[in-house]
């Protein structure tokens, strides 16, 4: 019996539903609650409209990286490293994991502090105990079991959007505000746009992204570089479906971050923040107590889908770079230089936060770094999608390299912005 239409249609969207839903949401990690909260709590709603030309930009752009994987079985870094002189790639790979590093210091950070106004336990004794079970889930699981828990702790962005409707705003106003750009007129007003388009379009999740689709095709039993080669049209249409759900998913949820800290923060003239604990106490009187818990639990959530993502990608650039055994599908015996570099990581990151690092200005300013130097990797990513031989004779679209393009120019142009007004 042959469903209808829209049963289909439903059907196929599930179906597709994979690495882009995951690597969209883990995009709005604290990092990308501190920066949106920034962002509103400082200039209202006046950045809004930066939600609208994110999405296309960020799908666009995840796309590339997807089809690269996909097409070349190999992760970004393994074709990089076909096309960029060894010392370059080296200088990526290790700002790459000085970023991430840093990210999830202020992510556990985060993290801590939103999960010490929730129990009144002492933050100091959550960013030990969540770094453990992080990294034991990370080593201990399988690459399909960490997707399938990373699927389902997407849903708690939806805290985001609730929140906004239980404070209630102008409608009309945020309408003007979305539909009407408004440009920087200042240095940290584009200091904080380019942390906007870092955190959104960021290094990491380019690496990520094609790891992903290489774990995809292994889970599948593709297990050599040969049988991975390729793809045909059906599999990129889904993983299209995929990605652009996944980035329209992870937009939305920005609009409404940035929407709520303007409408409660910058409205009461609270423009300051310093951690993403005075975020959430300052929304308690202003929102009340259900929007404060609200926007905390999701400081949480989104910590656990996050900072795997931020460890994973380092240790696939690092591995894929230096030629080690590689992949979450393994077990650690089997790939101890990779692991080594995950757990590495996120323990470099606690022992940041007992430094006493600023977990909202460590977030923000790593969003900045992130923006400067995104459009770097994203010319060398450019490159290669349109390498017929890397690509197996399926080369990136003209639209698709055009608009990534376009977000390397934009990148570029911001980032010099901000020196120079």
């Amino acid at each position: 019996m042959r469903t209808n239409g829209p049963t289909r249609w439903i059907r196929l969207l599930l179906k597709s539903l994979g690495p882009g839903i995951i690597t969209g949401a883990a995009d709005d990690d604290p990092s990308g609650i501190a920066t949106y909260s920034v962002a509103g709590a400082q200039l209202g709603t006046k950045l809004l409209w930066t939600a609208l030309l994110t999405w296309p930009l960020m799908a666009a752009v995840q796309m590339m990286c997807a089809r690269i994987g996909m097409v070349t079985g190999r992760g970004l870094a393994g074709n990089l490293k076909q096309r960029l002189p060894m010392w370059l790639l080296r200088v990526f790979v290790l700002a790459l994991l000085a970023a991430n590093t840093i990210n999830i210091a202020a992510d556990l950070a985060g993290m801590a502090d939103a999960a010490q106004m929730l129990s009144g336990i002492n933050s100091h004794f959550f960013v030990v105990a969540f770094a453990l079970l992080i990294s034991w889930a990370t080593v201990r699981l399988r690459y399909h079991q960490i997707a399938n828990v990373l699927k389902w702790l997407v849903l708690v962005l939806f805290a985001y959007p609730i929140t906004a409707f239980v404070v209630g705003a102008d409608w009309g106003r945020v309408a003007r505000d979305t539909l009407i750009p408004s440009m920087p007129r200042s240095r940290d007003e584009w200091a904080t746009l380019v942390a906007i388009l870092g955190t959104t379009i960021s290094p990491y999740l380019f690496f990520w992204q094609a790891s992903e689709e290489v774990e995809e095709e292994k889970a599948a039993g593709l297990n050599t570089l040969a049988e991975r080669r390729g793809a045909t049209i059906q599999e990129l249409q889904l993983r299209q479906v995929d990605v652009g759900v996944g980035a329209f998913f992870s937009n939305v949820v920005m609009f409404f971050i940035i929407l709520t800290t303007a409408i409660t923060l910058n409205r009461h003239g609270i423009t300051h923040i310093e951690t993403s604990r005075q975020a959430a106490e300052a929304l308690r009187p202003l929102a009340g107590k259900f929007a404060a818990t609200l926007f905390t639990v999701g400081i949480v959530g989104v910590g656990f889908l996050a900072i795997p993502t931020l460890a994973g990608s380092a240790a696939y650039a690092f591995a894929e770079t230096l030629g080690w055994h590689q992949g979450l599908d393994k077990k650690l015996k089997q790939a101890r230089s990779f692991y080594a570099l995950i757990l590495f990581s996120t323990a470099a990151g606690v022992g940041l936060d007992f430094a006493g690092i600023n977990p909202v200005k460590a977030l923000y300013w790593t969003a900045v770094i992130n923006g400067l130097l995104a459009p770097f990797l994203l010319v060398a990513i450019l490159v290669i999608a349109a390498d017929k031989k890397l690509m197996q004779g399926q080369p990136s679209s003209r639209l698709g390299w055009a608009v990534v393009a376009i977000t390397t120019a934009a990148m570029f142009a911001a980032g010099v912005a901000m020196f120079v007004v």
